[in-house]
């Protein structure tokens, strides 16, 4: 469907030719491309560093050239996911998009607007030649969603600018000041494989709405991989389970929507009826928070071997015990949460298993104390545990000019006061001000719901509140 006739035009029509460009993490190539000869076709200052990260430089119009320079930032790459049943290639296919409401959203999969929005409204602004601004470098970043790879990248000396505002917050009434930090957490063990000594049987949860593993993580959704771990406990101890294939989750920084496991058990029939149990308490925990969730549990045949029982029954009992959910509240800040963990992709196949985990926190010392908690119960199970892509927190700095000044702005347009807050994700300020320790640091932007799943949508009127917002900011912004 086409959206560019979508109020303010020029964004909508830029997020419609940005999204027509595949983006996966990663797999940024054209996407690159694209955002550089977008630059260069301007007759822009276009570059694009050894990391992939590209930087369009914009001269101050007229009368703000002593104005503090200000660097506009979102990344690239998109979070790729869409639901079973929807046929769709990301790594060759643009998104497919419609209108309800004042939603615009996604048909079956993600829609990029996490944060093809930001990356939009800059593509406006550079493009623009009524708009006041001082000197801008727009920083356009790869690989936020899998590994922070591009702002890692950035190195010191390649910005000019005193200001950064970063388009990559999900509430248009906020002003974000702090994030939380992140570390992969990966489990892996490979195991001997057997015939399965008894009757197969095949389990199916499905029908979660997922979402953000960091801003979601509190809200009590459901997690494919911890509901998986229920049901095959509730039959670990009488029915000589034998696992054979998981396949459950995605990404690390999605909680997972769906998940299959295929087992062999001593007597299918007594391990459904003790596992129906289990399926309708639940259903009824999750009756309020997950409407569409749906529990399959039926006898099933294949020829795949299967792993001993009792290294199944360690497996089990480590997906039992590893902490997935919030781990801490912030006891400086509050309704923040400080750390948490997400179990995210449960994968056993031929023997070998991968347990892949996203622990954040605003904290160092708590971020390290999850994974070292996930890392005990992983290693007393028999399994291999690896820590990497740690990346830092963005501490917050409330009494900031720039952060004044949004607040008197966003104050005057709509008549109350913004949420200055810190966010239970992982944005790009923390590293990025690690090379650029002066450099002042807000995050804000549209309204977006249900990022890293496929239900995410944008808010119509939220992108025009958002779009004159930074409008103003950008003609606001003091002297040097």
């Amino acid at each position: 469907m086409d959206i560019t006739h979508l109020e303010p035009k020029q964004v909508w029509k830029n997020f419609s030719a940005l999204n027509a460009v595949p983006r996966p993490s990663k797999k940024e190539e054209k996407v690159i491309e694209f955002i550089k000869n977008f630059g260069e076709n301007l007759g822009l200052e276009t570059s694009v560093d050894a990391t992939g990260n590209v930087i369009i430089k914009k001269p101050a119009t007229a009368g703000m050239e002593d104005c503090k320079p200000v660097v506009l930032q979102s990344h690239l790459d998109m979070v790729c996911q869409k639901n079973s049943d929807t046929h769709f290639d990301f790594d060759t296919q643009g998104i497919e998009m419609e209108i309800d409401g004042d939603w615009v959203k996604a048909k079956g999969t993600t829609l990029g607007a996490d944060n093809g929005l930001g990356v939009a409204a800059i593509m406006s602004v550079l493009e623009s030649q009524d708009i006041p601004h001082p000197a801008l470098e727009a920083l356009f970043t790869i690989d936020e969603e899998t590994g922070m790879t591009g702002a890692f990248g950035l190195q010191p000396g390649q910005l000019q600018g005193q200001i950064l505002l970063n388009l990559d917050t999900e509430e248009d009434d906020e002003i974000d000041i702090g994030c939380a930090g992140g570390i992969d957490v990966t489990a892996t063990a490979q195991y001997e494989l057997t015939e399965p000594a008894g009757q197969i049987v095949k389990i199916t949860v499905k029908g979660l709405q997922g979402g953000h593993s960091g801003m979601d993580i509190h809200k009590g959704f459901g997690n494919a991989n911890v509901l998986l771990g229920r049901l095959l406990y509730s039959g670990a101890g009488n029915q000589d389970i034998q696992l054979i294939t998981i396949d459950s989750g995605s990404l690390r920084n999605a909680i997972p929507r769906e998940g299959f496991a295929v087992l062999s058990v001593r007597n299918a029939v007594e391990f459904i009826e003790q596992a129906t149990t289990m399926k309708n308490a639940i259903l009824e925990e999750f009756a309020s928070v997950e409407k569409d969730l749906d529990i399959l549990l039926e006898n099933f045949t294949t020829a795949e071997k299967a792993i001993s029982k009792e290294d199944s029954l360690k497996l089990i009992l480590a997906l039992k015990a590893a902490h997935n959910g919030v781990y801490r509240m912030s006891p400086d800040v509050a309704d923040l949460v400080e750390a948490s963990n997400n179990i995210a992709r449960v994968e056993l196949k031929n023997g070998v298993l991968k347990i892949m985990n996203l622990s954040r926190s605003s904290v160092e010392s708590t971020k390290f104390a999850v994974a070292e908690q996930l890392k005990s119960v992983f290693e007393l199970a028999g399994m291999e545990v690896e820590f990497a892509g740690s990346y830092p927190g963005w501490k917050p700095k409330p009494g900031s000019e720039i952060v004044k000044l949004m607040e008197q702005i966003y104050e005057k347009d709509f008549g109350s006061k913004p949420h200055v807050v810190a966010c239970h994700a992982g944005l790009e300020c923390g590293i990025i001000g690690s090379n650029y320790p002066e450099m002042e640091m807000v995050s804000f932007g549209p309204t977006i719901r249900g990022a890293h799943s496929p239900d995410e949508r944008a808010s119509i009127s939220s992108t025009q509140k958002f779009w004159g917002f930074l409008k103003e900011i950008l003609a606001a912004i003091p002297k040097k």
